[in-house]
């Protein structure tokens, strides 16, 4: 067979010169696991297939394959002839789990530098699918249009990527006289445009998997989509049943400490708090650092996601619960104990791990902060507005994600 390069449109197998399309990776799976008795875990977690087939093709030349498989045997108990042995690739191995996040990220990468690429573009020509009226410019204004005059609303377009393939899929199940939320097909166009009305059915079936990839979300974390992430948080909140959530309705912006569920009206009071009660000065830390307002973020929402998973920073060990994590960090005195720059400051920080975090919207972006990154890179930046907690939570920090990595480069 031929030699399948990175980029090509299909996938070879990783012991032999076989070669199945890029669609139909079961079937490569399926031939590995018949052929030569291998099977990868955790298929639906690796970000890019043909890299990761790639990858192990040439380190399975390299050294033997039980260096890196786990041995399964079959029929033990059966005549040693009548035994077979399969192999195990999974993230339990270093070099797999590293390859499978390096992977995400670079996915990441690509998909953020998509998304502001298509929030830039202003050579965007799309036609309204209920009303057929033209629009130039940006995507913006045609999804903006839809949602304003039609109620049908598939998200901001800042949270959406590859937006013309989403726009295609959509006014294809259209044509295909199918409605967009039951996915029911009817007879003619006006039937459809009946029941999409009446019924209220002018949104996308949020079941539908194929609409994953135009959201920008479902990119984040390491295999899981919108749906475990929030769902994750719901989990975090359901820990603390004796919590008081009236208390959010009445101070809606109080801020909440990175170790515990402390809550502060100002940034100074909750500065004071973590400092006194954690032994963690983040006034200090910024400038010790010289954080500007974005790596402020990236730093607090990796804390955060560490919190959130139980692992401490400063010693990577993960605890059964965050109250073991706390009396670990604080007696350890691993709170001020920060990881070098590099593990935190990552793209993939610019995302929150709570919904509401009010924090980020208390963080200090100073004249300071400005006049260091001007010196630094010689470039006019223009200070985000924080005074509007939806606006930053929904779109400031990605927007200006791209800009700031053009910045430190």
């Amino acid at each position: 067979g031929t030699t399948a390069l990175e980029g090509s449109p299909s996938v070879p197998c990783i012991f032999c010169e076989e070669h199945f399309p890029m669609d139909e990776q079961d079937k490569l799976l399926k031939h590995m696991i018949i052929e030569h008795k291998m099977v990868i875990a955790d298929v639906k977690l690796v970000a890019d297939f043909q890299r990761y087939i790639l990858y192990w093709r040439k380190r399975f030349t390299e050294q033997p394959i039980t260096d890196f498989c786990s041995v399964i045997r079959i029929n033990s108990t059966a005549p040693l002839e009548e035994q077979d042995n399969y192999f195990l690739l999974c993230d339990v191995l270093p070099e797999d789990r590293l390859l499978r996040e390096e992977l995400q990220k670079q996915r990441l990468k690509e998909i953020l530098e998509q998304q502001q690429q298509e929030r830039n573009d202003n050579s965007f020509h799309g036609i309204c699918m209920f009303c057929n009226e033209e629009f130039f410019g940006n995507r913006s204004v045609l999804l903006n249009h839809m949602a304003r005059e039609h109620a049908f609303n598939i998200g901001l377009p800042d949270n959406i990527v590859n937006c013309n393939d989403f726009l295609c899929t959509l006014q294809k199940k259209l044509d295909n006289l199918q409605c967009l939320y039951c996915e029911k097909t009817f007879r003619d166009k006006n039937t459809l445009k009946d029941h999409m009305r009446k019924k209220q059915h002018r949104r996308i079936n949020p079941k539908n998997r194929e609409y994953d990839q135009f959201y920008v979300i479902n990119y984040l974390e390491l295999g899981k989509s919108w749906e475990e992430v929030q769902l994750e948080d719901d989990r975090d909140l359901l820990d603390h049943p004796e919590d008081d959530w009236s208390d959010w309705e009445e101070r809606p912006d109080s801020a909440v400490c990175l170790f515990c569920e402390k809550q502060a009206e100002t940034i100074e009071k909750l500065c004071v708090h973590m400092e006194d009660a954690h032994e963690f000065d983040l006034l200090r830390i910024k400038s010790e650092l010289g954080l500007n307002f974005y790596q402020q973020v990236k730093l607090v929402n990796f804390i955060r996601r560490q919190i959130h998973q139980c692992r401490c920073y400063g010693c990577h060990v993960k605890f059964k619960s965050k109250a073991e994590l706390r009396t670990h960090m604080e007696e350890a005195k691993h709170t001020s104990l920060l990881p070098e720059r590099k593990t935190w400051d990552q793209p993939e920080y610019y995302f929150p791990t709570y919904e509401n975090d009010t924090l980020l919207c208390t963080l200090s972006d100073s004249e300071s902060d400005l006049t260091a990154q001007e010196q630094n890179g010689n470039i006019t930046v223009i200070s985000e507005d924080t005074s509007k907690l939806h606006a930053l939570k929904r779109s400031s920090i990605l927007n200006q994600l791209l800009l700031q990595e053009g910045l430190k480069n």
